[in-house]
């Protein structure tokens, strides 16, 4: 009987510190809520509760930027639900572990990992869940530039949380779907996602983490940056930049940073914009984005670009290149090849000029990024783009003028021979 009850008292006392730890957290104490939460780690003889604390220093691991930190205690989470047999578990720390590998850049794990979350049959909670799985797996498919995909897990993802009134889900989608088309360039979309979200921080967000305010000024800041509204995008990165270092946010720290220097660079003010792209990079080499890595390579180059040392922005090109290629970024290789077809344009370069643009052709055919309606290439510059249901995308002005009968790329698609 008192076996029993020792038991229990471990099952209590876990539960006790695992609140000690998330009040210390909240109040901004985060290295003492790390150390409270590593000493229930090493001493609870309760897996439920082994599976919980490992949850709170995923988080915490995620929002410092510390991503192989982040992915160790996923690992160990997996085992840990694996001993629970349960099915809702089991799925919760698959999501963990496709986080993780998101976080790190590696997105063809990041996708597996979600479809492994997406086949496991388990009650009432991973259905809630499935969003959350929807959401990562759709910033994996950004990362890799297959838009049709991203765009439709993005749309999945927003009709779980509608379906399950879950806000913070609506508002993470909202930030990734402000980045999706930032990305291709619709950039009335980019900014009015991220209104969206903030307007849900500010409906519902009482109680919620300040990260949600945060993420939703720093995409807001992104989208007027684009749109040339210099002194709205300097205010929202503002906001943003002050949250994460209060919290100590070094991830969006770093994206701050990288919009501050490309305002900077927007108004031509490059002695401005060359430090705080600097102490981007060293954050973003630091917590392993290679995503933003290659942004910021491209910020300086178009700086370098600015100022006429061309040679200089072709080493920075390189570079991004390489990441670029090595992540299966193709939207910042495209972005690479039109910097690069300006360069060689200006150095009378014929050959390379060539060779870029049929790169750029390239890119574009093979990710689908033309509308299929007048055939121009999508993402070159800012135009209203309007998606079907099926996921393809086309200026909003050729649907309404052509109307839709159908999506022609699909018709496209289902044209082309299956064999000879």
């Amino acid at each position: 009987m008192r076996l029993f009850g020792t038991k229990e008292m471990g099952q209590d006392q876990t539960k006790q510190q695992i609140e000690k730890g998330l009040q210390l957290y909240q109040s901004n104490q985060t290295e003492k809520a790390l150390q409270v939460w590593m000493r229930v780690l090493e001493k609870t003889m309760d897996p439920a509760g082994r599976f919980r604390v490992l949850g709170c220093l995923i988080t915490a691991h995620s929002e410092m930027g510390r991503y192989k930190d982040m992915l160790k205690f996923a690992v160990v989470q997996i085992d840990t639900a694996r001993e629970l047999e349960d099915p809702d578990y089991l799925m919760e720390s698959y999501l963990n572990l496709a986080r993780s590998n998101e976080k790190l850049c590696e997105f063809q794990k990041t996708i597996s990992y979600c479809k492994t979350c997406l086949n496991m049959q388990g009650t009432t909670v991973s259905l809630q869940l499935n969003g959350q799985v929807s959401l990562s797996m759709g910033n994996a498919f950004l990362g890799l530039s297959i838009f049709q995909k991203a765009l439709e897990c993005f749309e999945k993802a927003l009709r779980y949380a509608h379906n399950n009134d879950d806000k913070m889900l609506e508002c993470r989608v909202c930030c990734s779907l402000g980045s999706f088309y930032t990305q291709i360039k619709d950039y009335e979309k980019a900014l009015f996602f991220p209104c969206k979200a903030a307007e849900l921080v500010n409906d519902y967000g009482k109680g919620w983490s300040l990260k949600y305010r945060a993420m939703s000024q720093y995409h807001m800041a992104v989208a007027y940056r684009k749109l040339g509204h210099l002194a709205d995008a300097m205010e929202c990165c503002e906001e943003s930049m002050k949250i994460a270092l209060q919290h100590g946010d070094r991830p969006l720290q770093a994206l701050c940073l990288l919009c501050f220097a490309d305002i900077h660079r927007s108004r031509a003010d490059i002695q401005t914009a060359f430090p705080r792209y600097d102490s981007s990079m060293s954050i973003m080499t630091e917590i392993g984005n290679r995503l933003g890595q290659i942004q910021v390579l491209l910020g300086v180059a178009k700086c370098w670009v600015i100022q006429k040392e061309l040679d200089k922005a072709l080493e920075g090109i390189e570079k991004a290149q390489e990441l670029a290629e090595g992540l299966g970024n193709k939207i910042g290789l495209l972005k690479l090849h039109c910097l690069c077809e300006g360069i060689y344009r200006t150095k009378g370069q014929q050959r390379e000029l060539r060779d870029h643009v049929v790169k750029f052709h390239e890119c574009v055919e093979e990710m689908e990024l033309y509308c299929g309606m007048c055939g121009e290439s999508i993402g070159e510059k800012n135009n209203q783009l309007q998606a079907l249901p099926c996921s393809h995308f086309f200026h909003l002005k050729c649907l309404q003028t052509n109307g839709t009968r159908g999506c022609p790329n699909c018709r496209r698609s289902s044209m082309k021979p299956g064999f000879v």
